[in-house]
């Protein structure tokens, strides 16, 4: 077997365990500060609050489990509305992307102090919880400059301990302090919460589910993505939903609802010292009616789990942040400088130290743990929403594609299989995207300021280039022996001639290095002398997926270049030897050149060279 050449794009290494793990680290360990954030505001509502946004979180897992299938590279909402649309709307996705994990960041951060305050009491206000959140994000930082094998490792076992220490929790608290009739007396309709305030607790509790546009972003790492992310999605859904339909009920049974003169509390949204804000697990712990060592013991066990479950969650959102600059300098909506990867590591190391250091560093200056909420709430339903629209357009747009993974529920209907889930969930995001703007006037102004911000810089930076704002470019590729090999989808048509062997093999090649595929499309206007069983056995031996197609046409250039838009290729492989007296590469290489929708490499046979 061929030795593998030294890629130069982000490695694949990433299993369903290692994704999910990184999603969970980011929406399990919400549970520690989402709890407290929610219930301030929706009050005995809190648990419907969680509900319903588990529903719009579910609709969402759908839509970036099928975009990332199809489309498996970074850049999540972000890359599916560059297929959908145009780069402009793919660049106001990704902007929106960047605060959520700029945000991530600085939320998960400064609650890890919080939890840890169990040696300390200080840690769990200003300025300790910054101070501390700070050189966290920077020790994470550096991390993640050594690479992120390294850092993945560090999720699995955790965010299955996690896990289980949730579902104890819950069953504790069953057995202990749960009671339908105190969760009743909770609730005030129209009062305690208004209405107002329950509207907006629904944007604020998708808090909890950050982690999808994690998987997202490490899809290019991902060794398998048509099998690993939808199961590491699933995984993450499920687990989610035997946590935020549950805990909360318990919670709620052991800090209830009180009208106090300050109107309706309960201590888990309270500021400290009198409330449980701040680590809204360790009050559950305290109000669960444990007593004694017992109690002790478990406290110190609770707050070191959060706080490592949480420094794991500040580890995604580093990672998300890296990624999704790392994939906007691909397609030219950031300056090329962020997509460099260290000679020796690997990793996108400047992005890393901008937007996963110096950017949620600003924010945690603030230290107002509820308008970081609000802000990723902001920019969260922005950028689900634009999901949800590019999943509904891609469907539309290549109806009759093949798809190698489809979510479901799906109409059938005037021949297209429109998602419904997409449907439900645009609804949802998009109108608590809305409520935010309306009721937050802080989130309003630093949301939209954000927004604006990006919108002046990007077209400055694309005429600074010579480049159309709505047109996708991607950032040169290094040729020769140290070319970045970025492809996925690869089409190689089989024509006569011993170049097809050729320009399989170079196409596995590339596959190879990306965990790709490649399409063996045969066209029936040449002499056949390679068969596609022949070529399959070539890509065979790199350990390459392969399809075969077999196609009738007219004019071979035309079929190869149809069958690459429909395709969605990334590039077309095209064996072409050259012979005196004749065109440099031959009708249909010239062809494919001047029409192609991607990328074309031409490898010239041996009696060319």
């Amino acid at each position: 077997m061929p030795r593998r050449r030294q890629s130069h794009g982000l490695e694949r290494v990433l299993g369903a365990p290692a994704l999910f793990a990184t999603a969970y680290g980011n929406v399990g360990s919400s549970i520690y500060y989402a709890l407290g954030l929610t219930a301030g505001i929706a009050l005995g509502l809190t648990p419907i609050v969680f509900i319903i946004s588990g529903l719009i979180f579910a609709a969402t897992a759908a839509t970036y489990a099928e975009g990332t299938v199809r489309y498996p590279e970074a850049g999540g909402s972000s890359s599916f509305a560059r297929h959908a649309f145009n780069e402009l709307v793919s660049f106001g996705a990704a902007w929106a992307q960047m605060l959520n994990y700029v945000i991530t960041v600085a939320i998960s951060v400064i609650f890890v102090p919080h939890y840890l305050s169990i040696f300390w009491e200080p840690l769990r206000t200003n300025p300790w919880d910054i101070v501390v959140g700070i050189v966290l994000t920077w020790v994470l930082v550096a991390i993640n400059i050594i690479g992120i094998q390294e850092a993945a490792r560090l999720n699995i076992t955790l965010a299955v301990i996690d896990f289980a220490t949730q579902l104890m929790l819950v069953v504790l608290g069953f057995f202990l302090i749960f009671s339908p009739h105190v969760l009743w007396s909770n609730i005030h309709f129209g009062v305690a919460p208004t209405w107002s305030a329950f509207l907006l607790a629904i944007p604020v509790a998708m808090i909890a589910y950050t982690g999808i546009e994690t998987v997202s972003n490490l899809a290019e790492e991902a060794r398998d993505p048509v099998r690993s992310i939808p199961r590491a999605i699933s995984w993450v859904a499920i687990a989610v939903f035997a946590i935020y339909f549950t805990l909360p009920f318990i919670a709620l049974s052991a800090m209830p609802v009180h009208h106090t003169a300050n109107g309706y509390q309960t201590q888990l949204g309270q500021d400290p010292p009198h409330g449980f804000k701040n680590d809204p697990v360790l009050g559950l712990v305290e109000n669960l009616g444990l007593h004694g060592p017992v109690l002790s013991v478990a406290k110190v066990y609770v707050g070191i789990l959060a706080a490592t479950i949480l420094f794991i969650a500040t580890n995604a959102g580093v990672i998300g942040a890296s990624r999704i600059t790392y994939a906007m300098s691909s397609y030219r909506q950031l300056p090329e400088v962020f997509r460099r990867l260290h000679p020796r590591l690997k990793t996108p190391a400047l992005a890393l130290l901008v937007f996963g250091g110096i950017g949620p560093t600003m924010f945690l200056l603030s230290g107002q743990v509820d308008f970081l909420g609000r802000m990723y709430a902001f920019g969260a339903m922005l950028s689900f929403t634009i999901a949800h629209l590019s999943i509904i357009a891609l469907r539309v747009k290549h109806r009759d594609s093949e798809l190698e993974w489809r979510a479901r529920p799906n109409l059938r209907f005037r021949g297209i299989n429109w998602p419904l889930f997409a449907i439900v969930g645009v609804f949802g995001t998009g109108l608590a995207w809305l409520v935010v703007i309306q009721q937050d006037a802080p989130t309003r102004y630093a949301g939209l300021g954000w927004l604006a911000a990006g919108f002046v810089f990007y077209p400055l930076y694309r005429r600074s280039k010579h480049l159309p704002l709505a047109t996708t470019t991607r950032a040169p590729v290094p040729l020769g022996p140290a070319l970045a090999l970025e492809y996925r989808s690869i089409l190689v048509p089989i024509v006569s001639g011993a170049a097809s062997s050729e320009a399989v093999e170079v196409a596995a090649q590339l596959a190879t290095e990306r965990a790709g595929r490649i399409v063996l499309l045969r066209v029936i206007v040449v002499p056949l002398e390679l068969p596609l069983d022949a070529a399959a056995a070539i890509a065979e031996t790199y350990g390459v997926r392969s399809v075969e197609r077999v196609v009738r046409a007219r004019q071979a250039g035309r079929a190869i270049v149809e069958e690459a838009e429909r395709r969605g290729s990334e590039i077309i492989v095209l064996g072409a030897p050259r012979y005196m007296h004749r065109a440099i590469f031959g009708h249909t290489v010239d062809y494919v050149l001047k029409h192609a929708p991607c990328r074309v490499m031409v490898a010239a046979g041996k009696r060319a060279a």
